[in-house]
């Protein structure tokens, strides 16, 4: 097989090829965990894909993908750019689009952080270019209102008829503070305190609306059924919001929330409110351990375990064979500055020095905790390892799942943490150009010819393709439950 005269090909069912599965976890956390294949239905495989425009965040590792000649040096506030990404995902029938975003940037910050698009400015648009694709944006909660997020996306869901997601995120950034009128960044249990009371009272008025509100025919007494708008009047420890909303409900009743926290305020969230679950496991037992605590903590929450996906981050090297995507991924890393790579660190630990540390020393104590909990778990092995400053940067390349190897190698990878029921899919990294294209044109056929992955879209919601149930709107739901409706 030639990979590059492969490239150009969709997605297609095809014989069962030979598998040759390089890991076989075990763990007792595998073992325990509540959706495994023995269930008596399993979802298949789950993607995201993360774009990345002109290079430099997580999935490129410090890569330059600007400089490379099929991706524009515009390409992260190239509109074109992010919907011919978008209808190549869903060619391949991937789940979802996910934009990353932040509030803050300084000169040393990765390429695509300096200069990109607002994240559901641009899925609108994107919207009006695909049809079944989901539509992921980050807002956080710590510098946006309620009513504001619960509108914007509100309208996304409509405008995509259905297809919207939040990526809830509480930033790290303390600069961003500077950019709001504010102070101070506020402390991390306040952050999350504010995240959760957030999040409750936009789903509150997402509710605002009950469905049939609305005339749908010339004949109707009325344009709007009274009975059926709700005020919210929320009185909170950060928010006070009266309401109503002035966005009806989409047909997947509201978009789907997408939340990354692994630290144990961030798994309390999980657990409350999140359809999906992200997260940057760099192994299989961990992305076990990780999904058994949020499946238990949900369940305690009177939630459904089943009802949550798990999806990690992924990023891939693939070549037509194993030795020569090693000797890609050696020669990529190879090119990648120790500076930019410190540059990366510094925003993970801002307190910290770097300037007076020695690259070829061992790590001292940091004395404060990284922005991301999967860096600071890399940070503690690495210090009771005796790593050194340039040993951490080599290993932080990728503080997520990497795999490199042909595309039989990678799907290999990718069935055998889908089959331990560890993960429910994973959240890609488009990373090159030339990867991504690999992994939805070679690997995808693999997995769909393997039946872990579909051939057609479930249906033309981001509820119904990820097979997750459409919330009752609250005011209904108590209507039923007093025998009034």
């Amino acid at each position: 097989m030639n990979l590059a005269s492969n490239l150009g090909r969709r997605p297609t069912s095809k014989p069962r090829q030979e598998s040759r599965v390089s890991s076989s976890p075990t763990t007792d956390a595998i073992t325990n965990f509540p959706n495994k294949e023995s269930s008596a239905r399993r979802r298949k495989l789950k993607f995201g894909m993360i774009v990345s425009g002109v290079g430099g965040g997580g999935g490129g590792s410090g890569t330059e993908l600007w400089r490379l000649p099929d991706v524009p040096t515009n390409a992260s506030t190239n509109i074109d750019w992010y919907i011919q990404q978008a209808q190549e995902a869903e060619e391949a029938l991937f789940d979802f689009v996910f934009a990353t975003d932040s509030q803050y940037i300084e000169p040393t910050f990765t390429q695509h952080h300096l200069n990109r698009l607002e994240p559901l400015s641009m899925l609108a648009a994107v919207a009006t270019h695909t049809r079944h694709i989901g539509l992921a944006a980050t807002v956080s909660t710590s510098y946006s209102e309620p009513f504001d997020v619960a509108r914007r996306f509100a309208s996304l869901d409509l405008i995509s008829g259905g297809r919207a997601a939040w990526n809830i995120v509480t930033s790290y950034d303390t600069g961003t503070a500077g950019n709001f009128s504010r102070t101070g960044h506020g402390d991390y249990p306040d952050r999350y305190r504010r995240g959760s009371e957030a999040v409750k009272v936009v789903q509150g008025l997402w509710n605002s609306y009950e469905d049939g509100a609305f005339a749908t025919s010339k004949s109707a007494d009325s344009y709007l059924d009274p009975e059926k708008i709700h005020r919210l009047d929320h009185r909170g420890e950060f928010f006070a919001v009266t309401g109503p909303l002035n966005v009806q409900r989409s047909r997947q009743g509201q978009p789907v929330l997408i939340q990354a926290g692994t630290s144990e305020d961030g798994r309390e969230l999980n657990a409350q409110v999140a359809d999906v679950v992200f997260s940057f496991a760099r192994s299989v037992e961990w992305a076990a351990d990780f999904a058994n605590d949020v499946r238990r903590r949900a369940q305690l929450h009177g939630r459904n375990p089943d009802d949550l996906i798990f999806i990690p981050a992924l990023s891939v090297r693939i070549r037509e064979t194993d030795e020569e995507a090693r000797a890609a991924e050696t020669a990529t890393l190879a090119k990648r500055s120790v500076l930019r790579r410190l540059d990366r660190l510094r925003r993970q630990y801002p307190q910290v020095d770097f300037d007076q540390l020695e690259l070829d020393s061992p790590l001292p104590e940091f004395g404060s905790k990284a922005a991301v909990s999967a860096v600071e778990e890399l940070y503690e092995e690495a210090y009771r390892n005796g790593w050194t400053l340039r040993q951490l940067l080599d290993a932080s390349a990728y503080h997520h799942a990497h795999f490199v190897g042909s595309p039989v190698t990678v799907a290999d990878e990718i069935e055998a943490w889908y089959r331990s029921g560890a993960v429910d899919g994973f959240n890609i990294f488009a990373g090159e150009p030339e990867d991504f294209a690999a992994f939805r044109t070679l690997v995808v056929p693999i997995l769909q010819a393997r039946g872990i992955y579909r051939t057609e879209y479930e249906g033309d919601t981001l509820r119904q393709v990820l097979e997750i149930p459409v919330p009752v709107n609250s005011h209904t739901l108590a209507a039923i439950g007093s025998g009034t409706a």
